[in-house]
């Protein structure tokens, strides 16, 4: 491939004649020098889901879904104290994904596939491209988007949030024309020849780019402008079932461990990580009524002793004053750091388990927040409902792919649980906590990005009017153990990728304060009135 590294903002150590030379140079005679559009798309697809993990390790911490328990000694970890790494690129793997994984690479895709015509090709393309811009501004804030790939620049500007959401927007209204067109060389046997997760099925990636729609249109709660009304309509014309789910099946083939499940025993990311008592409460009944969710012992991990459900606090070190018996055990379901290739595990901690980039679950709780804020409390609660009941089918989905150890949740626990006090609510007695709680076990351990911004909308704390509880209930910020840059605030964005901005790109940083210690705290446009 001709141009097989994109363009990265501030970090072009060449000029553009040198550049052309070394690739000149390095040209391969015995190489194709030119490849089919549809053959950029699967180490993309990848990135679309991998990379969220990367990153999901740390913004994991910030909403508690999990803390690093393991090797941790004086205080806890930065990021479970809502700091950041200083010169780490932790925290930006999405970043990099956007502008190198991606990069030219998606360029060169899009072009390619309007030239020769490929409408459904150049959907999925845009759709990429959207989730790629919305992805890294609600994670970092201003993002370099107007001089992101123009090789004549050494440094590049930031571009507001505000622009971002309008060129998100306007993507995905592009994909959506062009994932509806027949002509020219639309061809799904072409397409799926690239395509990893939907096989090249277009009209799983238009309810796709619907969903997509939809998550960035209910980020504006906190604005005038919000149109929930917009938001029931999209997710309507988004998935209708699980069978929508936009998947990664993992190979996990490789010697290197590349394509194997990133979260899973092989690669051993997650091992030192352990649940909180914040997530545990949420599914053992002290949140809500005394019910124990079925899914509680499907998803998370019991205590080395096998009795009971527990979860650490982010603001005591490590396993806290917890006996090794009372330790919870690891994600996979093992005591103390086991992990290894082809290790039986469980929920979505596989070396082949699936992963999700976006589910008709996590859909369906947008379509529930967005009628109850607009007093349809009627639609709501249908949604609410499908929501809970399908997650629940998604965990039971998880746990059958190869090699993991949990029983099935049974129909009659479902039915039971459905009809508990925990979900069982009638339209005038459905709150923004049911809601927002229910959203939030279903993305637990996979929907970083969506969960962490639903929880800055909701200013992490914010309190259910009708239910007298906090949107979160049982959240606490770790006040007394605050990372010490915050100045007393709670984290709202991660600094730019170090790499490339604090070492190429200060000019640019200083003007959107990106030098000051604080800058982590410094709130998103799309959270504010």
């Amino acid at each position: 491939m001709k141009r097989i590294f994109a363009i990265l903002p501030a970090g072009l150590l060449c000029l553009a004649a040198g550049c052309q030379d070394y690739l000149d140079v390095n040209t391969n005679p015995n190489a194709p020098q030119s490849v089919s559009a549809n053959l950029y798309l699967p180490p993309m697809e990848h990135w679309l889901v991998t990379a969220p993990q990367f990153d999901g390790r740390f913004v994991g911490r910030y909403t508690q879904q999990w803390m690093l328990a393991v090797g941790v000694t004086g205080t806890p970890s930065t990021w479970d104290r809502m700091g950041y790494d200083a010169a780490s690129d932790n925290g930006a793997e999405q970043w990099r994904h956007v502008y190198w994984s991606f990069g030219q690479n998606l360029v060169d895709m899009n072009t390619k596939s309007a030239t020769e015509q490929r409408w459904d090709l150049l959907g999925v393309g845009q759709v990429l491209k959207a989730w790629g811009w919305l992805a890294i501004t609600d994670l970092h804030g201003e993002i370099i988007i107007k001089q992101a790939f123009d090789p004549t620049r050494t440094t590049f500007d930031y571009d507001s949030q505000e622009y971002a959401y309008t060129v998100v927007d306007s993507l995905l209204q592009e994909a959506v024309k062009n994932l509806q067109r027949t002509d020219g060389a639309v061809d799904a046997t072409y397409l799926a020849r690239g395509d990893k997760i939907y096989g090249g099925d277009r009209s799983k990636w238009l309810k796709f780019a619907y969903g997509l729609q939809a998550m960035r249109t209910n980020h504006f709660s906190n604005k005038s402008s919000y149109k929930p009304a917009d938001v029931i309509a999209l997710v309507d014309k988004s998935f209708i079932g699980n069978a929508d789910d936009a998947l990664l099946a993992y190979p996990a083939t490789a010697a290197d461990g590349g394509d194997f499940n990133f979260l899973g025993t092989r690669r051993s990311n997650v091992t030192s990580f352990r649940q909180t008592q914040f997530v545990v409460n949420l599914m053992n009944g002290t949140d809500f009524g005394g019910v124990v969710d079925p899914r509680l012992s499907r998803m998370l991990a019991i205590d080395s002793a096998n009795t009971t459900y527990r979860g650490l606090d982010p603001t005591v070190v490590g396993f806290g004053a917890f006996t090794a018996a009372q330790q919870p055990r690891n994600f996979f379901g093992y005591a103390g750091s086991k992990s290894g290739v082809g290790l039986a595990s469980r929920y979505i901690f596989g070396d082949v388990s699936r992963i999700p980039v976006m589910t008709y679950a996590q859909l369906q709780f947008v379509k529930a927040e967005a009628a109850y804020r607009m007093g349809d409390k009627a639609t709501a609660l249908t949604a609410f409902r499908n929501g809970v009941s399908a997650h629940i089918d998604f965990v039971n989905s998880r746990n059958l792919d190869p090699n993991m150890t949990p029983t099935q949740i049974s129909a009659a626990e479902k039915s039971a649980f459905l009809a508990s006090a925990a979900v069982s609510a009638t339209p005038a007695t459905l709150t923004l906590t049911m809601i927002m709680s229910q959203k939030y076990i279903a993305q637990w351990a996979w929907g970083h990005n969506e969960l962490w911004m639903d929880m800055r909308r909701y200013h992490y704390t914010d309190l259910d009017p009708a239910s007298g509880q906090q949107v979160y209930p049982g959240f606490t910020l770790p006040t007394t153990t605050l990372f010490g840059d915050n100045g007393g605030l709670p984290v709202q964005r991660i600094r730019p990728r170090y790499n490339s901005e604090y070492v190429w790109n200060i000019p640019a940083l200083t003007t959107i304060g990106g030098l000051e210690t604080n800058y982590h705290t410094k709130p998103l446009w799309i959270t504010q009135p």
